[in-house]
């Protein structure tokens, strides 16, 4: 095996790199096109919703939903804007200050995630159950200590 440099992967990293990616860019087109398919709904809006769900009732922040959903707060906007068009969430200011925007779902967008969950959970049930338990654990363990130098980078 050859020294790893600064300009190039070792053969193991690499071993490790690429799936790593490949996974990275292709879920999330998997997941989307399931939930199109499925459900009608794409993924990016799927995920602002059980956001949302996720805090029952309470309003959530655009800045909390943005850092939830993994959006810009730009890209959050106009799923925003395309959501609320469609009556699936309202937006408002909070209570506590006027200038904070807030999101909440409404009785629609809840009929929403329930009726596109189980295609969802299937798909991911689906992909983790090619793993064992012991499997399962060890890949939360391990993107659990990459998540933070990700997230780190943004």
């Amino acid at each position: 095996m050859r020294e790893p440099t600064e300009r190039r992967l070792s053969d193991d990293e690499m071993a490790g790199w690429l799936p790593l990616i490949r996974t990275a860019q292709l879920l999330p087109q998997s997941l989307d096109r399931t939930l199109r398919e499925r459900a009608g709904i794409n993924h990016a809006h799927y995920v602002i919703l059980i956001t949302l769900a996720q805090d029952g009732d309470r309003f959530v922040t655009l800045s909390e939903l943005a850092r939830g959903a993994g959006l810009s707060r730009s890209r959050l906007s106009h799923a925003l804007d395309a959501l609320a068009r469609r009556g699936w969430i309202e937006r408002t200011s909070c209570s506590s200050d006027k200038r904070t925007q807030s999101a909440v779902l409404t009785d629609e967008g809840r009929r929403v995630v329930r009726g596109a969950a189980p295609a969802h959970v299937a798909q991911i049930r689906g992909l983790l159950g090619r793993l064992d338990a012991e499997e399962r654990e060890s890949l939360a363990a391990l993107l659990s200590k990459l998540l933070p130098g990700i997230e780190e980078a943004l």
